[in-house]
């Protein structure tokens, strides 16, 4: 089905598409995330538009060697370094009246731009986005991805475990329209990180409805260590109470999880200096790590089998090296946005992604 005017709000059978990409140090995955857009074979007008920040790798180099292959691509330079500028430079050098944001580390899977277009037009909402799936190379890369696709690790967010189609609060990427991007501001500046989230709470408040819709798929590489991993929910943390300072009432459950997490584990072992059975606290929470881990890495093995050399045979049990990566990674990713929620506030303006 295509969109055309009785689907929806949209006002053209196939709308003038714009791809936005915030960009920095992203030379290794650049030019793979630029031609899973070019493979969309989506049918309206198409234009890409590349914000690139200032790098330390080829990142700059490389987006102007794409975008000499083909007059689609645009690139235009974000000084400021950070993706919300980025978002909103990229967003005002194109026309198209949707815009989808794509982040150099992402590929978006066949038909995706189709699809979203398709289903703005059929819901009438002014945000849509899917699954972020993400996905590793290495033994502790692959842990940290399971973790980010565990309700252990992610609490409930559609985002991270897919679900049901229908109404949210936040979406992964998202496919937006135009006008009512522009009708809120677009995405706030002062906010290094959360502020998909902090966009999609002004979307909502406008009155407009921001769709999950699981068949959208968009692979991610999540951080290949343990220490870009806790930098990274550090930030997210002290960004989250930021953003609830502008918007309380946005506060959810699984966001809460964290900080209280953190919160029992260091009064108990302060605590335990004068009576040690506190101690059951963090242990309790180690054990529960550990079982969890050990559960969530038999089903990961099961539903993607991992052949950790090209002549062995896939896997179906995990072995204790992943059940000791995934528990340093979910404890990483639980402890790291505590820590950074009770910092209360960025704990330095990093321009990295």
């Amino acid at each position: 089905m295509s969109p055309t005017a009785t689907d929806g709000p949209l006002e053209a059978e196939w709308p003038a598409v714009a791809v936005v990409m915030p960009i920095r140090n992203e030379a290794t995955h650049l030019e793979a995330a630029i031609t899973a857009i070019l493979d969309q074979h989506y049918r309206g007008p198409l234009e890409i538009c590349l914000a690139v920040a200032p790098s330390d790798d080829d990142t700059d180099t490389i987006a102007a060697e794409l975008a000499a292959r083909d007059p689609r691509i645009t690139v235009v330079a974000n000084p400021a370094g950070i993706t919300p500028t980025g978002l909103n430079t990229a967003i005002s050098a194109t026309t198209a009246g949707i815009l989808v944001r794509v982040d150099g580390h992402a590929r978006l899977s066949p038909g995706y731009i189709t699809r979203a277009v398709e289903t703005l037009a059929r819901t009438g909402a002014v945000n849509v986005g899917g699954v972020q799936r993400a996905v590793g190379t290495t033994p502790m890369q692959r842990a940290i991805a399971t973790a980010m696709t565990s309700p252990l690790g992610v609490g409930g967010a559609r985002f991270h475990l897919g679900g049901v189609e229908g109404p949210v609060d936040t979406v992964y990427l998202g496919v937006f329209r135009r006008e009512a991007l522009e009708a809120v501001g677009g995405f706030d500046e002062t906010l290094i990180r959360n502020q998909d989230y902090e966009l999609n709470i002004r979307l909502r408040e406008a009155g407009g409805t921001v769709w999950f819709d699981p068949e959208l798929d968009v692979e991610y590489r999540p951080r290949p260590s343990l220490g870009s991993l806790a930098r990274q929910y550090a930030q997210y943390g002290a960004w989250k109470r930021h953003v609830l300072g502008l918007h309380p009432r946005s506060l959810r459950p699984r966001q809460a999880a964290p900080p209280l997490a953190t919160a029992a584990i260091a009064l108990s072992l302060l605590a335990a200096i004068r009576r040690p059975r506190v101690l059951i606290v963090p242990l309790g929470y180690l054990l529960a790590l550990v079982i969890g881990s050990t559960l969530t890495s038999r089903s990961s093995r099961r539903s993607d089998p991992v052949t950790d050399t090209p002549d062995a045979p896939p896997s179906l049990t995990p072995t204790w090296g992943d059940i000791l990566r995934l528990t340093a990674a979910l404890a990483t990713m639980h402890l790291s946005w505590g820590v950074g929620f009770f910092i209360g506030g960025p704990l330095r303006r990093s321009t990295g992604r």
